[in-house]
């Protein structure tokens, strides 16, 4: 089987990023962006994927974080469809109903290759610490457009902003993985009915 794995660089006059991404890993993590909630999202997003995953990340700290979460969202989104290659053999949807504590999140994924976000989350503050939680959906949104999927994330419940967002990255990594995997019966085929995607 080829390796479907993928190495980005990306440099801006506000960021300089690095991902690399192995969508046949057992979850192993290499995570610095400089802003520790974000890590801690991108390891659990690893982890319960079983992505192997290093992202080394120095932006614009001192203005705030929203560039670096962005473009690491960019990053990882190209780095997801250059791992896909040409996406033969592959399940190509995914879902995922994860709990965590009193949130609960659903999120559906289909690899379309038309990039459509649906975020249906109200979230009850502001911070999570020095994280600005309306950045969680900058970066779905950043990934979303540059690995062309179709995501819909729903929050069924849900008071603490940490527990949600959470259960949101935990939901994704499910869906992510479910979608990636490799259907035998299908082997060497586009799952669609255009023969492309």
């Amino acid at each position: 089987m080829t390796k479907r794995e993928s190495a980005i660089k990306r440099k801006t006059e506000e960021t300089e990023i690095e991902v690399y991404l192995n969508l046949d890993g057992r979850g192993e993590t290499k995570i610095d962006t400089g802003v520790p909630f974000f890590d801690h999202m991108l390891d659990l997003l690893s982890k319960h994927g079983l992505f192997d995953l290093t992202v080394k990340a120095k932006g614009d700290l001192e203005v705030d974080a929203h560039h670096t979460v962005e473009d690491v969202g960019i990053c990882l989104g190209q780095a997801f469809r250059q791992s896909l290659g040409d996406k033969k053999g592959i399940a190509r949807f995914g879902f995922s109903i994860v709990p965590m504590d009193e949130a609960l999140a659903l999120v559906s994924l289909d690899i379309s290759g038309r990039p459509h976000l649906i975020y249906d989350v109200e979230l009850p503050i502001e911070l999570i610490g020095s994280f600005d939680t309306s950045l969680a959906h900058e970066f779905l949104h950043a990934l979303v457009n540059h690995s062309a999927v179709t995501l819909h994330i729903k929050l069924l419940s849900g008071r603490n902003a940490h527990h949600i967002i959470e259960a949101i990255f935990k939901a994704l990594a499910k869906a992510m993985s479910m979608a990636v995997s490799l259907e035998p019966r299908r082997a060497g085929e586009v799952p669609s009915t255009k023969g492309k995607i």
